[in-house]
């Protein structure tokens, strides 16, 4: 029962943190002139939660701090966009991770590329677009650049123990 205490509480104080991070990023906006360029602060904590306890844990925290970050700072859309990159992402890295592909920073960083796949399509459908489509190389550059760093720092804190 203790352990089961212990985890909701890091849990608890993971999503904290997770919106914490969203609103750093929701203030200090790094885009480039490109819309959904974002250094990925939150995602830090999927990849950690992913490594440390399972796709379960990840994919809870994933959908609580988007929905309540999308309801503080946000709108209805982003929260579309944002599900939508971190269901692509942690799929992804949950893949790589299982089937032992690469280390947690090449799953990050496959992450962060498909953070920015998933919503692209959810642009491209929702406004019926393609010309979105030229986003696509700067997205993918954005998000492999984006999920090293990420990547990184996700490792220094796992490794530490800090999590």
């Amino acid at each position: 029962m203790r352990l089961q205490n212990d985890k909701i509480a890091k849990m608890g104080m993971l999503l904290a943190l997770g919106i914490i991070f969203g609103y750093i990023e929701f203030c200090i906006p790094i885009s480039f002139g490109i819309p959904g360029i974002k250094l990925g602060l939150p995602n830090l904590l999927a990849v950690v939660l992913l490594y440390r306890f399972s796709i379960k844990e990840a994919a809870l925290y994933n959908m609580l701090r988007i929905i309540l970050t999308g309801m503080m700072f946000g709108s209805l859309f982003s929260v579309f966009y944002s599900l939508a990159g971190a269901i692509c992402s942690l799929l992804i890295m949950y893949l790589c991770k299982k089937f032992q592909l690469f280390d947690m920073v090449g799953v990050s960083m496959l992450g962060g590329i498909f953070h920015n796949l998933g919503q692209l399509a959810v642009a491209m459908v929702l406004i019926s677009k393609f010309s979105f489509l030229y986003y696509l190389p700067f997205l993918l550059i954005s998000g492999l650049i984006a999920g090293f760093c990420m990547g990184q720092l996700s490792n220094i804190i796992y490794k530490r123990g800090i999590l």
